[in-house]
């Protein structure tokens, strides 16, 4: 399957003859918005990188995600369109050639002298015939400005299809990376669990501290093994999930690199909420391909109304035939050839349509009215959508530092719990509690590690700006 769409992915549109010049408009794969670079390997890949990148797993995505694929294909659906609306412009000609055996027969009754048997067995005819469109009060014009804004309105959606796919699979990595990271967490937290529980035990062989610490130490471990167990099978259904995301079976091993601490809050979305909100309903590629949707409807009216009006057109047609010719009836057929020709102007003119041009300007206009109130709808969702991620980008970046200092605090609380304990002036409840929440808080900081850096990149998505450059500026971000 990843074969198959791959070779969709990078498959050239077939503009070999494009004399309108349409194919310029058209992407030579799915995901060259994002990934053309200059690159002659875009969307070819080998071997899974072990550890698996971000980038590669974007690159990945966009190349073989189905709905890049189908915004491309709409694109190419767009511009095929546009080149139909200017073909209108141009001349139409036409040549058509028959030939023909005809056997006539005729039986004159009671006059047998005027009876004829002819048989003509190479009988052509040939004609050219040309049709042009010069003048219909605006009908083209408005036909070419309805396929023009139609394929904007999918070049935008293919942008927004890009961005949403580049969203989700960073979502998704991040998501794995964190299930990884949970994972080694809870690994940890079984070690010391069970040095806990190892610690109990000693002392409650030497009468030095109850049995029932070391039961309760032990039921801690006990614990702990099952977090891990679970973390683990959490982990392994994130990674099926991002292997999907590449188009991959969900059973292909993927190996991500540990959540590192090397982040730091960058000031690229300081501006005010609401001018990123503004932004966003002006620039975000969902918003233009609705705008688009507008002008086309627009122009809709406008052609559906000059094709109810006259039209022009300069006609011309040559013809030559072989077909034999007769004195009078009854005498033999002698061989003949004739032509025909004529140049001139048509004027057609609608004069009644019972009434199908109103109805139909009335569906355009309701048509335009649509997609206006589809516009608003779109801005309202961006619009909450900018607030939402920027929230959650707050929210995740105050976190970085509360966490850490969290972290730090439940390091030192449990060095000091297993010292007392060990030293016999602490208790084992003491211990537990420390351990739990030092458990806890290196779950929390990973967590953290990889929110902040979702909620970075949902947000240049839900603002329109995402793009690859936003990996290479994560990867070059070091901790202070």
């Amino acid at each position: 399957m990843g074969a198959f769409s791959t070779l969709l992915a990078t498959s050239c549109p077939a503009w070999g003859m494009d004399p309108l010049l349409t194919g310029k408009s058209v992407p030579v794969t799915a995901a060259a918005a994002m990934l053309d670079d200059g690159r002659s390997s875009v969307c070819v890949f080998g071997p899974l990188a072990n550890p698996l990148p971000l980038q590669d797993a974007v690159e990945r995505a966009l190349c073989n995600n189905p709905k890049t694929r189908e915004a491309w294909a709409q694109v190419k659906i767009q511009a095929a369109g546009v080149g139909i609306a200017r073909a209108a412009y141009l001349p139409t000609i036409s040549a058509t050639w028959q030939g023909v055996r005809d056997d006539t027969v005729t039986n004159v009754t009671e006059l047998p002298q005027y009876s004829s048997d002819y048989r003509n067995s190479a009988l052509k005819t040939d004609s050219v015939s040309l049709s042009w469109v010069l003048y219909d009060f605006g009908g083209r014009k408005a036909a070419l400005a309805n396929a023009t804004a139609l394929l904007a309105a999918a070049q935008a959606s293919h942008q927004a299809g890009l961005e949403a796919a580049f969203a989700a699979v960073a979502k998704d990595y991040y998501a794995a990376q964190a299930a990884q990271g949970a994972f080694v967490a809870a690994q940890e937290i079984e070690q010391t669990a069970n040095d806990s529980f190892k610690a109990a035990a000693v002392r409650a062989d030497k009468g030095v501290a109850p049995i029932s610490d070391e039961l309760q130490a032990q039921t801690s471990w006990a614990e702990a093994v099952v977090n891990r167990t679970k973390t683990q099978g959490d982990w392994q259904t994130a990674l099926g999930s991002l292997a999907v995301d590449m188009d991959l079976d969900p059973s292909v091993p993927v190996t991500l690199p540990g959540v590192g601490d090397g982040v730091t809050p960058s000031t690229e979305f300081d501006d005010s909420v609401a001018d990123l909100i503004q932004e966003a309903k002006r620039s975000h590629p969902s918003v233009v391909a609705a705008e688009a949707q507008v002008d086309a409807a627009l122009a809709k009216v406008a052609q559906t109304r000059a094709e109810g009006l006259p039209s022009l057109s300069l006609v011309a047609k040559y013809s030559q035939n072989n077909q034999p010719t007769s004195l009078e009836i009854g005498l033999p057929q002698l061989p003949a050839t004739g032509h025909e020709w004529y140049l001139g102007f048509q004027v057609t003119i609608p004069i009644f349509e019972g009434f199908g041009r109103t109805y139909q300007v009335r569906q355009a206009e309701a048509q335009t009215e649509l997609q206006r109130d589809t516009l608003d709808e779109v801005q309202q969702r961006v619009g909450l959508d900018v607030w939402t991620s920027y929230q959650a980008l707050q929210t995740a970046t105050q976190n970085l530092d509360n966490i850490a200092m969290l972290l730090d605090i439940a390091y030192r609380s449990y060095t000091a719990a297993q010292h007392r304990y060990q030293v016999g002036v602490g208790n084992i409840l003491e211990l537990l509690n420390a351990q739990s929440s030092l458990a806890g808080a290196k779950r929390q900081r990973i967590q953290a590690l990889t929110d902040w850096r979702s909620a970075r990149l949902q947000l240049a998505a839900k603002l329109g700006r995402l793009g690859m450059w936003d990996i290479a500026r994560e990867s070059s971000t070091e901790l202070r």
